[in-house]
């Protein structure tokens, strides 16, 4: 494998990842690629549920969407978008994504430089194929992506993570609490009780429904709970258990409403989520709640984010539904949580 020519890099394309968390893990990596070429435009091709994590990112000239749902779906939708690419004349395809899809796409584009893991198959796709170390797989996700750039020699610019709201976007916040109440002196407390991932690695609704009420009585906060479209019947749940002393805002937000809320909550708790994630690249306050992923690998990377778990030996089980009784989860009790989020509101 030849090192990469900095100097003759004038057009990068970066793959991002699928997944909300795992997007915005990726970001001091994409500060990487800017920091080693500094003079060349810097596209990133997502997926239209990704893509907004990437809005007002400093480091990125362009976002290019792939719709796989729409204009690139079905079995002409790959060539479509390579063809598509083609006319972009890429001379770097950075794959952050570890899929055989993503290295064929870039192939396919005719983009003369394609790096990547070695994974999935995918070598012969490749002309800079990072050999995937055992030890990889066992350090935090903001490393391994580095890893990427590491392996071809390039250099490494921190691990802070980017997430860039607007003041425009604030103020849009400020007018979406206003219709629920809530005013610029409230306090506030984010709750976010889902994880797309499965079940595994949800806490209760019925403990995060007495955490509320509890952290309610004690600060006097207003209590928002957050999700996605597929959690509208939990969040609702939720909200009955408190006997609706919160504002449900679940499925209700698009990605970037619901950072800029998160942003606004002085204190956020939460399952291992994408928004999880989102909260860390904005160093709110938050508690990360761990049963069955690996906390050593995908935990909030930020000073003010503090992680609850206890071990039990079957953990991390990385499995969407828990094939037993969720003792990871049962283990933590509403006290446990309650008392470290007393702690984070006095010192915040």
């Amino acid at each position: 494998m030849t090192n990469l020519s900095t100097g003759k890099i004038k057009r990068i394309l970066i793959r991002a990842t699928n997944w909300v968390g795992d997007a915005i893990i990726t970001t001091p990596a994409i500060r990487a690629v800017r920091k080693n070429f500094p003079e060349a435009k810097i596209s990133l091709l997502a997926k239209p549920w990704v893509a907004p994590i990437f809005y007002n990112n400093p480091y990125i000239d362009n976002i290019l969407l792939y719709d796989a749902a729409g204009k690139h779906k079905g079995l002409s939708g790959i060539p479509r978008l390579s063809k598509e690419l083609r006319k972009k004349k890429f001379d770097l395809a950075i794959l952050f994504q570890n899929a055989f899809e993503a290295a064929l796409i870039a192939f396919w584009a005719g983009i003369p430089n394609r790096l990547g893991y070695k994974t999935d198959a995918r070598s012969l796709l490749l002309t800079h194929c990072i050999r995937l170390k055992p030890a990889m797989k066992r350090v935090h996700q903001i490393d391994y992506y580095l890893g990427i750039l590491e392996g071809a020699s390039l250099k490494s610019d921190g691990r802070q993570l980017t997430l860039v709201v607007t003041d425009e976007e604030r103020k849009h916040t400020e007018e979406i609490l206003a219709e629920h109440g809530i005013t610029g002196k409230d306090r506030l407390i984010g709750i976010n009780p889902g994880a797309v991932f499965g079940s595994a690695k949800r806490w209760f609704p019925e403990r995060y429904a007495t955490l509320g009420v509890g952290l309610q009585e004690y600060s006097g906060a207003k209590i928002a709970i957050f999700g996605g479209p597929g959690e509208k019947a939990l969040g609702q749940y939720i909200s009955k258990l408190m006997e609706s002393r919160c504002v449900d805002f679940c499925g209700k937000t698009s990605l970037r409403e619901a950072a800029a809320l998160i942003e606004r909550c002085q204190l956020f708790i939460t399952n291992d989520s994408g928004l999880m994630h989102v909260a860390a690249a904005l160093d709110t306050p938050q508690i990360a709640i761990f049963g069955s992923t690996d906390h050593a690998t995908t935990s909030p990377s930020a000073p003010r984010s503090q992680i609850i778990r206890l071990p039990v030996p079957c953990s991390p089980c990385l499995k969407p539904d828990c094939p037993i009784d969720h003792r990871c989860m049962k283990n933590i009790t509403v006290k446990m949580v309650y008392d470290t989020a007393v702690k984070l509101l006095m010192k915040n």
